[in-house]
């Protein structure tokens, strides 16, 4: 097996006690499983959970906090003694751990999200182990991920890992809750998420697992439309990661090998940018951008919506509606121009130049 980029994601139930805090002997086992992929010479990327377990009896609270200020507060005072455990069990293996917090606005703007990127490979070029948590302590609601399942899956396609592991505390994805009902089928493999089985799991307690199954079924929709390969399941020991990258995990393995890797331009395009404005096409510049590959250029636009400038993106519609998204490379003002200037040559024998507005390397579909 060769050297490999693994997102390894580790949620509160796979961190903590009965009481919601941090499981000690849990602990260990995960970080011997991490020491035992940094042997193999594997990159490794973890996405932790647990701030908030590791925090809130430092405040005084009993029993993990209910209110925003509550969490918050427990976030910031747990974020560093997360990390601390973190850095004194692998200071033992001579491993470094770095910390990243980030938020989803890290991912909307364009530089950051460059930045983090640049970041989080450099990390990993001097095996450094970078642990990811979305930043709990100053994050709202419209600036979340919504769990760290979702983060893992973007941070998995946004640095092109080879292998998501998403551990839980249930062996795998069924068709109903087998801990109410016995007779529960397991999936072993998958090659999709369908929306019924996102819309039957519900939340924590649904049919196809506890814990939050529906997060991790979202998250691996997310991560195989990237190109990145999920394994969702139960793990123990110091050979659990070497064992689900063999095929042997206890669990759900997901993939879908017709979902070949995006690039982080257009992941950015399709999943994190804002739209500036909207473009109206026409039937021949709708097949040319969908079925052949190509660019889409001002004479197959025939309406502007909203002011925007180049390098922002945009919406496109045709016939059926949305079809995708895509960084412009002119100004509404240009293309407004360049349409003008089409219609005024109608019925005349007189060729009208055509301006590259989207090219089809920064264009994604819906």
């Amino acid at each position: 097996m060769g050297k490999k980029r693994i997102v390894v994601k580790i949620g509160s139930s796979s961190l903590t006690d009965d009481k919601g805090e941090i499981d000690q002997e849990k602990f260990i086992d995960h970080i011997h499983a991490i020491v035992a992929l940094h042997r193999a010479k594997h990159e490794v990327i973890l996405v932790s959970s647990g701030a908030v377990a590791a925090g809130f009896t430092k405040l005084g609270y009993s029993s993990r906090p209910v209110t925003i200020k509550g969490k918050q507060a427990a976030a910031a005072v747990g974020q560093s003694l997360l990390i601390q455990s973190y850095l004194e069990k692998l200071n033992e293996f001579k491993i470094i751990p770095s910390q990243i917090l980030l938020t989803r606005d890290d991912f909307s703007n364009r530089e950051r999200y460059r930045n983090a990127f640049s970041a989080i490979t450099e990390l990993l070029s001097r095996g450094i182990l970078p642990i990811i948590n979305e930043n709990d302590t100053v994050v709202i609601d419209e600036l979340t991920f919504g769990d760290n399942d979702m983060l893992s899956a973007l941070v998995s396609g946004f640095i092109h890992a080879d292998q998501l592991i998403i551990l839980t505390d249930i062996n795998g994805i069924y068709d109903e809750n087998p801990r109410t009902n016995p007779f529960a089928k397991k999936f072993n493999y998958l090659d999709n998420i369908t929306d019924e089985m996102i819309e039957s799991a519900g939340e924590a307690g649904s049919k196809v697992g506890t814990g939050g199954m529906k997060s991790k079924l979202l998250a691996a929709k997310r991560a195989i439309s990237l190109g990145v390969p999920v394994f969702v399941g139960y793990g123990k020991g110091k050979e659990k990661f070497i064992d689900i990258l063999n095929g042997k995990g206890n669990g759900t393995y997901i993939s879908n090998g017709s979902n070949g890797p995006v690039n982080t331009s257009r992941q950015w395009i399709a999943l994190h940018s804002e739209s500036a404005g909207k473009l109206y096409v026409d039937q021949g510049a709708e097949e040319a951008i969908l079925y052949h590959g190509g660019s889409l250029l001002s004479a197959g636009i025939y309406k502007v919506k909203g002011t925007f400038q180049k390098g922002e993106v945009v919406k496109v519609y045709g016939t059926s509606g949305l079809l995708g998204k895509g960084e412009v490379s002119c100004s509404s003002d240009e293309v407004v121009q360049a349409i003008e200037k089409r219609n005024e040559k109608k019925g005349v024998q007189s060729v009208v130049s055509s301006v590259e507005v989207i090219h089809r390397n920064k264009w994604v579909k819906a």
